[in-house]
């Protein structure tokens, strides 16, 4: 009997205790109310931190072939309007041969058959970017896996996961972010990590030359016209 009493009086005294803490917290505990918009909003998703793992790199579309992502398939009515590592550029900017806006809502093209792993705008000098993740025949020097970058875009047409073909539209040329004039800002970046990142710097980085990379990818002739395959 007496055990029995000193067990209940002992929960009575932590139910007590209990009502006593959450009282005293229902009184001068935080509320979310309180808190700044910062410290309860979901924040996005930093695709510096992504990288594709080698499963996903294996599922992957395979490219065998590259065209340019702009004008013909080997780049006819465009110029190139700063070239890779010219002021420490990290890519090509392909412009119409109009110059000016002349190319300003033109299509762009996948340059590869892939899977789109970023569509979106990291910021606003980058304005509207899609990163195209492509697996490399084996046995290529840069494989296993590149990806390709097209940014400044008036408009996106693709969506992130989406797998494309090569010679798909994904999106429009445009002048966003810190184009002056309209134009497609490309480049091809070694290895998986999905990141946005800069589009200058002292060293080329995992960035290697795009037209090189398409001319010497490309499995076509020279003055070939052909449209893209259904299957690549």
């Amino acid at each position: 009997m007496r055990k029995t009493l000193r067990i209940t009086r002992l929960l009575l005294t932590l139910g007590v205790a209990v009502m006593v803490v959450l009282e005293v917290w229902d009184r001068v505990g935080p509320r979310l109310e309180e808190l700044p918009a910062s410290a309860v909003t979901p924040k996005p998703l930093d695709a510096a931190f992504l990288r594709l793992t080698p499963r996903e790199t294996a599922a992957l579309p395979l490219a065998t072939r590259f065209d340019m992502p702009l004008g013909s398939e080997h780049g006819a009515l465009t110029y190139n309007a700063r070239g890779f590592r010219i002021d420490r550029h990290l890519g090509d900017d392909l412009n119409g041969i109009g110059g000016e806006n002349s190319d300003l809502g033109d299509p762009v093209y996948a340059a590869g058959a892939g899977r789109v792993v970023y569509a979106g705008v990291p910021s606003e000098s980058w304005g509207r970017m899609i990163l195209i993740a492509h697996r490399l025949p084996e046995g290529d020097e840069l494989g296993p896996v590149v990806q390709t970058v097209y940014a400044h875009l008036a408009s996106i047409d693709v969506r992130t996961g989406q797998a494309v073909l090569r010679g798909d539209v994904i999106g429009t040329v445009g002048n966003a972010g810190s184009a002056p004039l309209a134009h497609l800002h490309f480049e091809v970046r070694i290895g998986p990590y999905v990141n946005p990142g800069q589009g200058y710097a002292d060293t080329p980085m995992n960035r290697v030359s795009p037209e090189k990379f398409v001319l010497a990818r490309r499995g076509a002739e020279a003055a070939a016209l052909n449209p893209a395959p259904q299957k690549d």
